[in-house]
């Protein structure tokens, strides 16, 4: 009798349905896999039928055929082994005839029967539920991470004879532990270690309220790597819905800690210069996840940003504008998330101290190569960047001050948590939840400036030849100076500040 199970593939971040069926048929005994089977679905057989063997169950006469339905869809990794290995089990009458309509089966098989874990568990529970199935069984391993959804019955499993007795009945399920781990504070950098540089600080403060991109260009030593790792420790904290969303990438990407089934602090990617674009927007044969999809709701940081190839950062400016990457392949089209925060840090020229004060005379830099150093960096590109920054080095006293004392990171994120609130209820009946997000349409609707503000912009738009960009990003790094100070509306104040970073000539 033909025997049918449900499992789970994963196209990007969504599930979609696979239905399993086993038949026989009266042949010379063989193994065939059909519906569009990857190279490791299709060494399935070798493990499903080695565990089947080494767990005393007497396979099928003649030639076993699966398909994985619908044909179409492709099929890849090894998380249909356990639906494959109890469909036999099925067909050869091991397990009472069920009714799985209700259940969905995940997990890779070892020889030996042990199931192991597998990737993108989170996705394929909220799937699960969403489309009304009622139990999921889910490797031991994966147990916590699947539970992280709720209303669905979790069977942790982990052996293909343990899989069967609670099918049959002769096993109690085990409820996985909820997860009780609190948010750990933040360790490493902290901004009171940063000595000096206080109007860096504050873009970093105007950044982490707004979600604002940043490029800070400096000497070596200036202190631009600090900053941007001390920026992670100002971030509001994620809400549940984000730390769902960071999860879920982070759990088909494979990169899902096994001790952390729940993401709960903001991503900071750190990519180095000699990175591909498909590392950074993603690909591949099966499409899998790049840095700035696992930088979601986080920061994504390109250190000696000028180093990077041109056509690498380039491939930056559709993500940056748009919050989502289109990757496409022969065989599908997936989409992933990419509301990051870019910080960059360059150095002045190829040496890294022209026109530095401090360091007067040290670069020996021709103009032609500090020009063609500054052009790997697009206009198109920079004008998707919000604040842009000189770093001069620290000075002296402030170096060997003992007494010296700075704000710490504890108390620049209480005044970014209060801005970062004051935006969620403003666009709480909008899909949007930073000022960074904002269209026109939002600017319209949700900043208004002061007749003095106004006049200000005006000017220094004409006087700085600013692109429409340009003109509404100013408006909304104003938005989010006025939201850490809790007004209402955009003072000339808060204009003026904003064009000592988005009206930079420097950069």
């Amino acid at each position: 009798m033909l025997s049918k199970i449900h499992s789970v593939a994963l196209s990007g971040l969504e599930g979609q349905l696979v239905e399993i069926e086993v038949d026989t048929r009266l042949a010379m005994p063989a193994f065939s896999i059909v519906g569009l089977p990857d190279a490791a679905v299709q060494e399935a057989k070798e493990r499903v039928m080695s565990a089947v063997k080494n767990c005393n169950i007497r396979l099928p006469r003649g030639r076993i055929i699966i398909n994985l339905a619908p044909a179409n869809l492709k099929k890849a990794g090894a998380r249909y082994d356990l639906p494959m290995a109890l469909g036999l089990s099925v067909y050869s009458g091991i397990i009472d005839p069920p009714d799985f309509k209700e259940t969905i089966f995940i997990g890779e098989l070892a020889l030996d029967g042990a199931i192991r874990p597998v990737s993108g568990v989170l996705a394929t529970t909220e799937f699960a539920k969403k489309r009304g199935f009622k139990r999921l069984f889910v490797p031991k391993e994966n147990a916590q991470e699947a539970s992280i959804i709720k209303s669905i019955q979790i069977i942790p499993v982990g052996h293909l004879k343990e899989a069967i007795a609670h099918l049959n009945q002769e096993l109690c399920p085990i409820i996985p532990r909820q997860i009780t781990a609190k948010i750990s504070k933040q360790s490493g950098f902290d901004m009171s270690m940063i000595r000096g540089q206080m109007q860096a600080k504050r873009a970093m403060e105007i950044a982490a309220a707004g979600g604002h991109n940043v490029l800070l260009n400096g000497a070596p030593g200036a202190g631009k790597t600090m900053l941007a790792k001390a920026l992670n420790t100002i971030l509001p904290e994620m809400t549940q819905e984000e730390m769902l969303e960071v999860t879920k990438i982070y759990s088909v990407a494979g990169l899902l800690p096994a001790h952390q089934p729940l993401i709960r602090k903001r991503p900071f990617r750190s990519i180095h210069h000699t990175a591909s674009g498909v590392s950074i927007v993603g690909g591949g044969t099966t499409p899998v996840p790049g840095e700035i999809t696992l930088a979601h709701r986080g920061i994504l940081f390109m250190d000696e940003m000028a180093e990077f190839p041109p056509q690498v950062l380039e491939v930056l400016r559709q993500p940056m504008e748009n919050k989502i990457i289109t990757i496409s392949r022969a065989r599908a089209t997936i989409s992933y998330p990419a509301q990051f925060t870019l910080i960059g840090a360059m150095n002045p020229c190829p040496c890294g101290y022209y026109n530095v004060e401090k360091f007067k005379g040290r670069c020996q830099c021709p103009m032609w190569k500090v020009e063609r150093y500054y052009k790997k960096l697009s206009g198109p590109l920079l004008d998707r960047i919000d604040i842009r920054l000189k770093i001069e080095p620290v000075d002296n006293e402030s170096l060997t001050n003992a007494t010296y004392q700075a704000e710490s990171s504890e108390k620049i994120k209480a005044r970014v948590t209060d801005a970062y609130e004051l935006q969620q209820a403003r666009f709480k009946e909008s899909s949007i939840q930073k000022n960074v997000e904002m269209d026109s349409s939002h600017v319209k609707q949700f900043c208004n400036l002061s007749l003095e503000a106004k006049n200000l912009l005006d000017r220094a738009t004409n006087q700085l030849n600013f692109s429409a960009r340009s003109y509404f990003k100013t408006i909304k790094v104003a938005r989010t100076i006025a939201d850490l100070e809790g007004e209402n509306s955009i003072q000339t104040k808060h204009i003026a500040e904003t064009l000592q970073y988005v009206g930079n000539s420097n950069l």
